[in-house]
């Protein structure tokens, strides 16, 4: 396994998470907003923390970039499988993502409703979780084979 191929993967399947639901936002009001759950998880980071809590024009941006780093790091456990098991990983880690994403929210304090609001909300949300598991398994097979 080459550190540099899983961050890669995991960083093209973050991409493509994000990506993909900023574009269903602007399609559909049953899209997952799962900003507003990450906006709140660092709301409730920095009161922990005794800090006072930025505008919401400042906290939107570090929402986006903790996803982005977030969701990097947990994608790039694609690196672990081996190529030829790197797409069903990526599978396997974009769905436990997202019925984490789904299931997780409500008893951690953080709301039901922007991942779990109607059932087509629902599937969205394992959905997109599921695309960026399989970018990321697609990824690592694909550079993993270059070299």
């Amino acid at each position: 396994m080459s550190s540099t191929q899983a961050i890669v993967s995991g960083v093209a399947g973050a991409s493509a998470l994000n990506l993909a639901h900023q574009a269903l936002q602007g399609v559909t009001m049953d899209a997952p907003r799962m900003e507003i759950l990450g906006m709140r998880a660092m709301k409730k980071g920095f009161e922990a923390a005794g800090e006072e809590v930025p505008p919401r024009s400042e906290l939107y941006p570090l929402t986006l970039m903790g996803d982005l780093i977030s969701n990097s790091g947990y994608y790039s456990l694609v690196g672990l499988a081996k190529p030829e098991h790197a797409i069903v990983t990526g599978a396997a880690l974009g769905l436990a993502a997202g019925v984490g994403a789904v299931t997780l929210p409500g008893p951690m304090g953080l709301g039901d409703e922007p991942s779990n609001r109607t059932a087509q909300t629902t599937g969205m949300t394992v959905g997109l979780y599921l695309l960026g598991g399989l970018v990321a398994g697609i990824t690592y097979s694909l550079i993993s084979k270059r070299k």
